[in-house]
């Protein structure tokens, strides 16, 4: 036996190898893959923030009055139309309609006093004239009797049938017919002007509102005497209650006569409340009052508000930061239209001081943008530069959204 055969007869036979079993690794693999990639998308992907839109608007240029100032002066709010509403006459207090707060119409009833005397004065005056009617209805009769017979004596005495004495007693009795039948004419226009008198005094029991506005303060209760001449001193009230008409409120500062030349009627100012010290109020100056304070050496200047709020009150503290009125505002330019001042709601702005950040809408996306702000009152936020109008603005919570931000708007 040759070797070969020798080393065939040492090989060990072995059953073959079968190929592994993959489908199922397979499938776990590409499951764990798909898991993976959709994690990494949820969270480097960036996802779609829903937001409302809002519209910028273009706005008049003294709503848009800068934040920059020449002059600064603290004062007060005021009411150019407020009234302590009394009665015509002195009488008790049976009624008060009103409250603190309150809301009120012109002429709308606010109280009503005592109308037992003025109701039987009327009765009494009604009366009279009724009288006074009678008397004249008795005045005419003689009167109506008498002229036929002074006729009638008057041609018997042409005739010489009577004597002049008697003629003279007939024209007498006839005289005195047509003088009674006049004075019995003006009684009646006396009782008529007495009927009027006394329906005055009682329409005076009721006291009304002398224009619209809101009440401050109830003077009176039901039981106290009222008088607009204080009779009865101490334990008599001079008034019913204070209307204040909202509409008129302004804002009287003192401004140093050292810088009054810098004020001018109509010019373009800003109210700041003491009460709300991050809200700017487009205002202008109303009048310069033409005399000045011996003692303080200041000058009295009525700013008024150029759009009125709920939250401004009379007697609020205010700081006024005046505006230069001589600024170039030719709307016709290039640069003024770049710069036309805009109006956007306050939840559309992230403002910080005199600049904000607001984030604008285009394709699909958000664009954080820097702009310049103005004025701020109820009616939204003045951007001054940065916005034109019709842009549309993100609106809402801001926090959520970055420049390139996507989004979705809400319907």
């Amino acid at each position: 036996m040759d070797q070969a055969s020798l080393i065939e007869q040492l090989k060990i036979e072995r059953p073959a190898e079968q190929p592994p079993r993959r489908t199922a690794w397979w499938w776990v693999a590409s499951f764990a893959f798909v898991v993976a990639v959709g994690a990494a998308l949820y969270i480097f992907l960036p996802r779609a923030v829903s937001i409302q839109v809002a519209v910028a608007e273009p706005v008049a240029g003294d709503a848009a009055v800068g934040p920059s100032s020449i002059l600064d002066a603290s004062g007060y709010v005021v009411a150019r139309r407020q009234a302590t509403v009394s009665a015509k006459i002195t009488g008790k207090v049976v009624s008060v309609n009103i409250e603190e707060g309150q809301r009120v119409e012109r002429d709308e009833i606010i109280a009503r006093l005592d109308d037992t005397n003025a109701k039987a004065g009327v009765a009494q005056a009604r009366a009279e004239l009724a009288q006074s009617r009678a008397n004249l209805g008795a005045a005419e009769v003689a009167f109506t009797n008498a002229k036929p017979t002074f006729q009638r004596n008057e041609q018997q005495l042409a005739r010489a049938v009577i004597s002049a004495q008697t003629f003279d007693t007939a024209k007498a009795s006839y005289d005195a017919a047509r003088t009674g039948l006049e004075v019995a004419a003006r009684a009646v226009e006396v009782a008529n002007a007495r009927v009027e008198l006394a329906q005055r005094n009682l329409d005076d029991t009721v006291v009304r509102a002398p224009f619209a506005g809101i009440v401050t303060v109830k003077a009176a209760q039901e039981g106290e005497m009222v008088s607009p001449m204080s009779a009865g001193g101490g334990f008599t009230r001079t008034g019913i209650g204070t209307i204040v008409d909202m509409s008129s409120l302004e804002v009287e500062v003192d401004v140093s006569e050292n810088f009054i030349q810098r004020v001018s009627t109509d010019q373009p100012a800003t109210i700041t409340l003491n009460a709300y010290p991050d809200w700017s109020i487009p205002a202008h100056v109303i009048a310069i009052i033409p005399t000045a304070d011996r003692a303080k050496a200041t000058v009295k200047v009525r700013v008024g508000f150029t759009v009125g709020d709920p939250r401004i009150l009379p007697e609020m503290g205010a700081r006024v930061a005046f505006h230069d009125s001589k600024a170039p505002r030719d709307s016709t330019s290039a640069s003024a239209v770049a710069q036309q001042p805009v109006l956007v709601p306050t939840e559309s702005v992230q403002a910080d001081g005199d600049t904000g950040v607001v984030f604008v809408i285009a394709d699909g996306g958000v664009e954080r943008r820097t702009v310049r702000l103005g004025g701020q009152s109820a009616a939204g936020q003045v951007v001054l530069a940065g916005l034109k109008a019709g842009t549309r603005l993100a609106r809402g919570d801001l926090s959520s959204l970055t420049d390139g931000s996507r989004v979705r708007v809400e319907e």
